[in-house]
């Protein structure tokens, strides 16, 4: 498919520049990699004003031959800086290591490394994969913390901490000696120039505008506040808000199905065991499998400290399953939807599905939904442009094949994790 072209910012030595990435995509038979570049230059720019001058006016680098090339030269300079996603602190990976290994360092390190693989295999830098294949840590970062948890996990990441320290330096240098700024036309730069500085005076004048809208909320809260200060907050409304358990909906293309799933920590529990969800037909039939039980002594819901006050309910025949609107996950049609690309697909829909999946994914300590919706993979920035509309950003270009493909294994693989009672 032909993959998008990306926008993206790498904090090297020399200082932060931007350039483009073209993710793997395949053509003829064969996969393909590239950035922004000539030969072994890579080239680079100080902001989107540079880097826009070059790619409308130059005729000579290696992503000519890109099958979405044809759209770069006529995107206007906001739509080439990069976003968060794609901005790669590598200066800053002595910093991280030196952390504690939480999901949060974990995540953003493995971006950054999973970013220095992609120059090292497209720049032939073996010192770098050298290094980074020198201790199994850094292949071990897109599974997160668990890999490095407990004694064995600690020590693994102590030796990465290690090699960071001693060997970084040199992935730094390797990198930042491929780094090369060409000349771009003064004419045309000047012209882009304006643009981002429009963009800025533009961003900066919304900002301002939002805070005055912030304060203004303020004061009318605490205008409000005055006349209702003696009514006081009721908190959650509801049974199943109050035992902190929601009956949540699945429509999948072939039936309905009700269960429960709460939050312990923020970490996802569905009524079921050992990665496998317990899923009924209607409402009725859940709120009957309660009241009986023995089904479901196992449940790995019976950690949570309200769970006896369900199935009390249950027993007594005075427990109603209503499911929140929030709670209804649609994964019917999702993936036509996607192969038409992101104008078909309804955000929400989407945001919905995406979460009951990676929750199901999380709660059975399965990675490959993170993988496959991580924003470096084909579908993973698909479901980031959707879900995290920008006007910088460069839209995914068709076809959508294999987007729409990753995304059935993934419906596939959460589908198989229902168990009908």
């Amino acid at each position: 498919m032909a993959q998008d072209i990306i926008p993206i910012e790498l904090g090297l030595p020399q200082g932060d520049v931007v350039t483009l990435w073209a993710p793997r995509w395949r053509e003829d038979g064969e996969e393909w990699e590239a950035f922004l570049g000539d030969e072994d230059d890579l080239y680079a720019f100080a902001d989107a004003a540079h880097l826009a001058a070059f790619v409308r006016t130059s005729e000579r680098h290696d992503l000519l031959d890109h099958p979405a090339w044809d759209a770069v030269p006529s995107l206007n300079v906001p739509e080439l800086i990069p976003d968060e996603d794609h901005t790669y602190d590598l200066v800053g990976v002595p910093e991280l290591v030196a952390e504690e290994p939480d999901v949060w360092h974990i995540a953003e390190l493995a971006e950054i490394v999973g970013i220095v693989r992609s120059l090292a295999d497209v720049c032939d830098l073996e010192e770098v994969h050298e290094i980074l294949d020198s201790t199994e840590g850094f292949s071990l970062l897109d599974q997160g913390t668990l890999p490095f948890t407990g004694s064995v996990g600690g020590q693994v990441w102590n030796d990465l901490s290690e090699t960071v320290s001693q060997k970084w330096d040199t992935v730094l240098d390797a990198i930042d000696g491929l780094v090369t700024q060409p000349e771009v036309d003064e004419k045309v730069l000047e012209q882009t120039a304006e643009e981002l500085a429009a963009f800025h005076e533009e961003s900066a004048e919304a900002e301002a505008g939002a805070e005055g809208e912030e304060d203004l909320e303020a004061i009318d809260t605490l205008d409000s506040s005055d006349d209702e200060d003696e009514e006081e907050d009721e908190g959650p409304v509801g049974f199943w808000a109050e035992v902190g358990i929601d009956p949540i909906k699945i429509i999948t293309s072939g039936a309905e199905y009700y269960t429960l799933r709460c939050y312990l920590d923020d970490a996802p529990v569905f009524l079921g065991t050992e990665g496998e969800i317990d899923v009924f037909t209607s409402p009725g039939a859940l709120a009957r499998a309660l009241a009986d039980g023995k089904d479901l002594a196992d449940t790995d819901l019976a950690d949570v400290s309200t769970w006896d006050e369900v199935l009390a309910k249950a027993t007594a025949g005075e427990l109603e399953i209503e499911v929140d609107p929030e709670n209804t996950y649609v994964l019917t049609g999702l993936d036509a939807d996607i192969a038409e690309g992101p104008e078909a697909i309804d955000p929400t829909q989407l945001e919905l599905a995406v979460e009951l999946i990676t929750d199901a994914a999380d709660w059975a300590g399965d990675d490959t939904a993170e993988t496959e919706l991580a924003s470096n993979e084909s579908l993973g920035w698909l479901v980031s442009f959707v879900l995290r509309p920008d006007p910088t950003r460069l839209e995914p270009s068709a076809p959508f094949d294999a987007e729409q493909g990753a995304w059935r294994k993934l419906v596939e693989t959460f589908e198989n994790r229902l168990t009908v009672a």
